[in-house]
């Protein structure tokens, strides 16, 4: 149920009871709540103990005129509206009560009936206007308090889920690396089988696969390559030679220009086996493709498919510049190895014949600017390294496998893990540090 409205309270105070009396029966009948008082003493009296809408006051009374009443009424309860009534023509007072009692209006005596109860009901209309107002206004003020500590919560909550989000992403990025890592490792693993053969072979070949995919990658990036056919061309550059498992040693060690027709061809044919063991693994369907052609010379006298220019893949046309530059190097090529320079030269004397002339060229400008990058080496037993020390060289074991690749950054348990294994197998392992110049 809707709570009942009120009728208005007048209060009329005047120190003639004939007066009081007349403005008691004018406003009855319009369902006001009435009260009188017959002086300003009074009507304070009044007004402290009820709930007064509106005021009318006369001006003339003994003790205290109504200014001064209206004025005192103003200070103690603001919200009420006050009307001067007035037989005099007395402008002073009328100005003073006007200042001092800020009222709504002043009525002369003698009133006009209808004139007073209209300006009556339009200040209580004015008041309950100014009422709904303050009601509004404040209303509206709650509502934009609590608006605004609903949107602080959001945004705190915004905030709070963004930060779980990029935590969780975080931790999908790591784990993401970590998988990518171990994954790599597991390749590199994978393609040091290859370097795992005893005598001159195995020190021959030591370190091929990680050279050759160090530089295939470079090359692919300075060629600007897409991320992923990089990360193909690397990944074929490890894999490149898992098609010779299982050729015998004296095939490995000695260089593809001295064997025999027969043996040729049985060396010529690692490519293709080479992809058929890598075909069956998903991750290196791409990566298979390019093993089988990293023999395909550009000019179409390589193997296995004597593909020429273009057609054959561009990570295998790669894989060609550097593979053979490193066995030029290691022996494994030519009859004799070469200097770096010497293999160098080897390459550029057949760019257009073997190789892809735009390869030869981004080959030896990265030959050229590894030369002059400006950095020394530094030969350390383990009791002189320090962690972040960064790798120039690979560290091999001394029975041919990988055990740090160059460019790793030593930490300390890497660098515990050295001084347990030289404690026991009882051999000084040497590593070589890189040095920026100053």
């Amino acid at each position: 149920m809707s709570e009942a409205i009120a009728p208005p309270t007048l209060l009329f105070v005047d120190d003639e009871p004939g007066i009081l009396s007349a403005l008691r029966r004018l406003f009855r009948p319009h369902g006001y709540r009435i009260f009188i008082a017959e002086g300003g003493a009074a009507g304070l009296e009044v007004l402290e103990k009820e709930q007064i809408d509106l005021v009318i006051s006369d001006m003339r009374m003994p003790e205290m005129d109504g200014a001064t009443f209206l004025k005192e009424v103003r200070a103690r309860w603001p919200n009420v509206m006050r009307i001067l009534l007035t037989g005099y023509a007395d402008i002073t007072s009328t100005v003073a009560a006007i200042n001092q009692g800020e009222i709504y209006r002043y009525i002369s005596k003698p009133w006009d009936d209808n004139e007073i109860v209209s300006i009556v009901a339009e200040a209580i209309e004015h008041q309950n206007l100014k009422r709904e107002n303050l009601r509004l206004s404040s209303l509206t003020q709650a509502q934009n308090d609590q608006l605004k500590e609903l949107n602080a919560s959001l945004e705190q909550k915004v905030a709070d889920r963004t930060a779980e989000l990029r935590q969780a992403l975080s931790f999908v990025e790591q784990t993401h690396s970590e998988l990518k890592k171990a994954f790599l490792t597991s390749v590199q693993v994978f393609a040091g089988l290859i370097e795992l053969r005893s005598g001159q072979a195995g020190s021959q070949i030591s370190g091929h696969g990680r050279r050759v995919a160090e530089h295939a990658r470079s090359v692919a990036q300075r060629l600007k390559l897409p991320d992923a056919e990089v990360q193909n061309i690397m990944l074929a550059g490890l894999l490149h030679d898992i098609g010779k498992l299982g050729l015998p040693d004296e095939l490995l060690g000695k260089p593809f220009n001295t064997l025999t027709p027969e043996k040729r061809a049985l060396v010529m044919k690692h490519p293709v086996i080479g992809q058929n063991i890598l075909m069956g693994i998903d991750k290196f369907k791409d990566a298979a493709i390019l093993v089988r052609h990293h023999h395909e010379s550009y000019d179409g006298s390589g193997y296995p498919d004597h593909l020429a220019g273009i057609a054959i893949p561009q990570g295998s046309r790669i894989l060609q510049a550097v593979n053979e530059y490193d066995s030029l190097i290691i022996g494994t090529l030519v009859q004799r190895p070469l200097k770096p320079a010497e293999a160098l030269n080897f390459l550029i004397e057949n760019r257009g014949k073997r190789y892809d002339p735009a390869v030869v060229d981004a080959f030896a400008t990265l030959l050229a600017e590894t030369v002059k990058s400006g950095f020394t080496e530094i030969p350390l037993r383990t009791m002189h390294l320090k962690t972040g020390m960064l790798l120039s060289r690979d560290l091999m074991h001394r029975d041919g496998y990988l055990l740090l690749a160059k460019g790793t950054a030593l930490t300390a348990e890497i660098i515990g893990q050295l001084v347990k294994m030289e404690n026991s197998e009882q051999q000084m392992l040497t590593l070589y540090i890189r040095q920026e110049e100053k």
